[in-house]
Parts: C-alpha cells; structure tokens; sequence
C-alpha cells in the first residue's frame, strides 16, 4: 500500500537503499537508478558491493558493514560503478537498522554522487598541493606568510630547519620573536612591516634569532602582498641560514642507528618512520618484503604511495595523520598496494611520535599483510552461503515433493473411485441382461442398453477430462502477447450456443491500462471457458447475470468472473478444485467435476494463483491472477 512514507523516499534527492545482514541490496528508491543507471530490478538481491567500482571487491563491503554495525555509522568516498558511464565518485552512508524489539535487520544507505563536487577539490588541491610542494620542501630556506599584522600564519620545513619551530609551535605569533633584543629595543620589526607596505618590499642581511637563543646570520626578503583590489592582504618573507645548517645531524643519524638496529631485522611487519609530513625516512626488512621496495627506492617518498587512487583523492592518508596527531594512533584494515601494484589487505598502526618536549617529530607505522587470512576467511563464508543456499533449495524441493505427493495420493484416491463407478453400474446391467436373457425375458434389454451406454459415456468422459488435465502438465506453455477482448470474445464465442439457450447477460470490463497479457492462449481460453460454463449451469433457472472484470495489480494480471448462481457453502470453498469434486448430483447439475481443476493447474502454469467468494443463493465470484511478464 502507498503511504506518505513512499513519497518521502522516492521524492529524497538522495539515493537510498536497504540491505539485508548479509549485504543484500532489498529496496532502492528512484534516485539510486538516476545515480548509477542501474533498474531497480538489476539491483534488487544483489551484493552491495555491486556498486562499487571494483564489483569484486566483497573484502572491501564486508569491512564496511562490520565498521558501521560496530560504529553506528560508516561514511566511505570512492569510485562507484554506473551501468553505462563507467565510474563515478560518489559517498555512501552506511547504518544498521534494528526493528522496535532492538533485532538487526539490516543496514540503511544513503548513496550521493559527488562527482562534480570531487572534481573541484581535485582541482583546488592540485593548486594547493602544487604551492604546498614547492614551499614546504624547500628546506634551504624559511618560506613563511604574516598577516597585515605581522603573525606568522603558516610555515615551511626550512622554518623548522632553520629557526628551530614547528608549526604547532610558531602559528599565530608575531614574527618579531626572531629578532635580537636590540632590534626589539629599536623597533625594527615594525619598521619593516612600514617600508614593505609603502614600497612592496624590504631587504637586508642580519642577526635573527632561533628557538634555542642562538643567532644566526640571516637574508630576509619581506614582500607586502595584495589583493585584487589592491588592499593589503599580509606578507610573505623568505629567510635564509648564512651560517649553520645541519646543526643536529649527527644527533638524527644516532637515533636512526639505534631505531634500525632494533626493528630492521623483523621480517613479519613493516615497521619504518615518517616525519611530521608523511614523509618516509626509515625502512625495515619486514616493509621491504612486503611491499617490495628496497630502501633506496622508498625513503623521502610519501607514505601515499601505498594508498588506491581513490583512496589518495579522497584524502586518506592525510586523515590518518590527522587522527594520529589528534589522538596519538590510528588503527585500521584496508587495501594497500605493493610495488608491482598488486594490492593486498593490510592491517596497519601508525603512531603519533613526540620528542620530551611533547613536539611532534613524525610517526611510525607497521603494516602486517592479512591477505592469506583474509581469503580464508572469504572462502570459509562462501562455503557457508553455498551450504545455506543449498540447503534452503533441497527445502523448498522437498516441500514440492511434498506437496505433489499429497495432491498425488488426492488424485489416485479421487480418480480410482470416480473410474469405479461407471464400471459398476455398467457390470450390473450387463449382468441384469445376462440375467434375463437366460430366463427369456426381453421386455427391459433396451433399457438396460442405454444406460450400459450411459455409463460407458461416463467413463468416456472422466478419461478424456483425466488426460487434458495431465497435458496441461506435460505440455510446454506457449506464451504470446495476447489482447485481453480477443480472449475475452474468442471465450465467449466458443459458448455462444449455451449463452443464447440460457439468454444469460454478459458484462465486460476492462481496465484500460490493461490491454494485453503474456500467457498460452489455448489454456487461458480453456480456463475462462470452465469458468463461464459453471456459471451458466449453476444458476437454478434464472437467468445468468455474468461479469468479467480485468485490470493490473501488483505485477500481475487480476481477473474476476462474478455471477448469480447458486453458490457454495462456506466449508465447500477448499473443496471445488480437486479432481471430480462434484457437489451436486449429476442428475441436477451434469459434468464431471474437472472444469475447476483443470482451471487450478492452468493458474499454476502460469504463476498466480486462484481463489474464490461465495454464499449460498448470492451467487459466486472466481479471481485468478496471471504474471504479467
């Protein structure tokens, strides 16, 4: 039934969909086809992971349900597969959905394609990272920007290296902290920032100041920086270390030693530092066998190199430096790429490290490589599935086993005794003839002829009946696009001889925007054909009042013949369409009770089903359904 709730969801901008525990996708409203190009019905069943881009990819989709059913709520960016554009980017937004009694039922996905979104971050981040690269590398010198005040808002590697401030540490004060006291005295700072904005720029050479107290001889180029509409914006300076460079080191190559004496030789982790930036500066043997690179190839690189194209666009390995910093560690399983590209699934910890001051130095990370695990684990839940399938398909098999042995044994007992009776009855009057034909008595032959005949005719007819019932079976269906009038008039035509001998009034109705039907035409004649027959018979001389109504419900075909027979009782309802279920004499009412059964297999055939409503003196109202397609 449509709710207020349908509308909601088809009229969302979103895409939503509804797993099941294992995955399953169970419903989508329109906007997922929109996004992905994908019918609903190419959707509905199917793994979840079949929208991602990589369709095979269930390692990847069963973390995600795992980590929103641990979490409450899981948010994952990436390629996603659409059905005629290949790929796009897109978020999803998985939850689990427990019922009022607090049961898992399932998971909840909100699906957006940020396709266009991605696109300009891409694009801004190129810029950036571009800008980022060229200054943050260099190391020679300071590269740094002051607001029109003079605080410093960001800050390089060559500020640390040469001046001795991290980033945490010097954002956000005045860049007057680097000037020797005398200049303090004397107000150069400020007198810098005067002549720059009144001629673009001020340069000099000069004592400035680091960290540690120490001085140092330092270029400085100030430049006043503006905007579009000329109005001062801040400024950029450059400083260079005339003096001292690598003061510490010798003290970074003892602390390397003593790290690579200790963790180098492990062989079953990859275990190396990075600095503050992501940027590796050491390399075990562990790493080296499973990711493939010798030391020479990696250290200096970026830890990225391991990560997936989406994964880097995406932003991931600066998010879990982000973590880390926040936090102290991140910890997580995921695909990672070794150096011939192939991918594996990686267990990984990487740690926030921080000298006694409580500075951020870098971090370390160890990688362990799972994948073996991982596939065991993928192949012991297949074989889980395969088992559960299986044995939900002998299930269901052994309930239509079932089911065809009861309707068998129905039919054995139905049809043995019916077939009994015509031979009874023409026994006996071939043995009354016999009879009479010793003591010379002719007068009652001719009688006991013709209801020897009769009753041969009887059985005639049970046979001919039994034998269309069993080829409705055994016959494959022949389905065609059918109009639903010309079924209709081709029925109604077959019975024209009964329908004008009882004078019966016919009504047609037909939905119109139901026109036609897949079906077998002969059998969809022959079922209207037996139904339209009973109504015509079980009327009790009035005149057949006959309505034949037609219109589409729910993925089927709906029919309904209405009349205003004699009806049925209520407890005879489940009876009507066994074999030779007759509930009337054949005296009052001739036929041999096939008419319904035959109706009931053709139903089948065809996938729906067949039911009835009925009193007794009001007549008696048959609908049956047929799959549209």
């Amino acid at each position: 039934m449509f709710t207020k709730w349908n509308l909601l969801l088809d009229s969302i901008a979103d895409g939503i969909l509804m797993l099941d525990k294992d995955g399953h996708m169970i419903y989508c409203n329109p906007m997922v086809t929109q996004i992905t190009g994908y019918e609903e019905h190419e959707l509905l069943n199917q793994s979840f992971s079949k929208l991602n881009d990589e369709v095979a990819d269930a390692i990847k989709t069963e973390y995600a349900l795992n980590m929103a059913f641990r979490t409450g709520r899981f948010a994952a960016e990436g390629w996603k597969s659409h059905k005629a554009q290949g790929r796009f980017w897109g978020q999803a937004i998985l939850a689990p959905v427990f019922d009022d009694a607090q049961q898992f039922q399932g998971y909840s996905c909100v699906l957006r394609d940020n396709n266009e979104k991605k696109k300009e971050e891409i694009s801004l981040r190129h810029s950036e990272e571009r800008y980022r690269l060229m200054v943050e590398g260099v190391k020679d010198y300071s590269i740094f920007l002051l607001d029109t005040e003079g605080h410093i808002v960001t800050w390089n590697d060559g500020g640390k290296y040469i001046q001795g401030y991290s980033a945490s540490e010097i954002t956000g004060k005045h860049f007057s902290i680097f000037y020797t006291s005398d200049d303090l005295a004397s107000k150069k700072p400020e007198m810098e920032l005067r002549i720059a904005r009144q001629t673009g720029m001020y340069q000099e050479e000069g004592w400035r100041v680091k960290k540690n107290g120490s001085v140092f001889w330092a270029s400085i180029v100030l430049t006043a920086l503006y905007n579009e509409h000329n109005v001062l914006i801040g400024f950029s300076k450059v400083t260079r270390d005339l003096s001292e460079r690598q003061k510490n080191a010798e003290s970074l190559r003892e602390s390397e030693e003593r790290y690579r004496s200790i963790v180098e030789q492990v062989s079953d982790y990859g275990i190396f530092m990075m600095d503050e930036k992501g940027r590796i500066v050491s390399w075990n043997e562990g790493a080296k066998r499973i990711k493939g690179y010798d030391a020479k190839e990696i250290i200096g690189k970026y830890f990225s190199i391991f990560y997936q194209e989406e994964d880097i666009l995406n932003g991931k390995p600066a998010y879990e430096l982000t973590v880390a910093r926040a936090v102290g560690k991140y910890e997580e399983e995921g695909w990672r790429l070794r150096k011939d590209g192939e991918r594996f699934w990686a267990n990984i910890v990487i740690t926030a490290i921080y000298n006694t001051s409580r500075n951020l130095i870098g971090f370390s990370k160890v990688t362990r490589d799972l994948t073996e695990r991982k596939k065991t684990e993928q192949a012991l839940k297949e074989s889980y599935q395969s088992s559960r399938q299986l044995a939900e398909e002998l299930t269901a098999t052994n309930a239509e086993l079932s089911a065809a042995n009861q309707e068998l044994e129905q039919f054995t007992s139905i049809v043995s005794h019916d077939l009994q009776e015509p031979v009874r009855t023409l026994k006996s009057f071939l043995q009354l003839m016999n009879m009479k034909l010793d003591q010379g008595q002719f007068q009652d032959l001719k009688t006991y002829l013709e209801k020897s005949i009769h009753a041969a005719n009887r059985m005639k007819g049970l046979i001919t009946n039994l034998l269309d019932y069993s080829q409705i079976s055994k016959n494959e269906l022949v389905k065609e696009n059918i109009k639903i009038t010309e079924l209709i008039d081709y029925t109604l035509q077959n019975l024209k001889a009964s329908i004008d001998a009882s004078k019966a009034e016919i009504t047609v109705a037909i939905d119109p925007a139901t026109q036609c039907i897949d079906a077998d035409r002969i059998q969809l004649v022959q079922l209207l054909q037996n139904l339209l027959s009973n109504a015509l018979k079980y009327t009790d001389d009035k005149v057949p009042q006959i309505t034949i109504r037609c219109k589409a419900e729910n993925g089927y075909v709906k029919f309904q013949v209405t009349d205003n027979g004699i009806g049925i009782d209520h407890n005879d309802l489940n009876k009507v369409f066994d074999v030779f279920r007759r509930l009337h004499t054949v005296k009052d009412y001739p036929g041999t009770g096939m008419g319904l059964a035959i109706a009931k297999k053709v139903v089948e055939r065809h996938q729906g089903r067949i039911w009835l409503e009925s009193e007794p003196g009001k007549g008696t109202t048959f609908y049956f359904t047929i799959r549209e397609s």
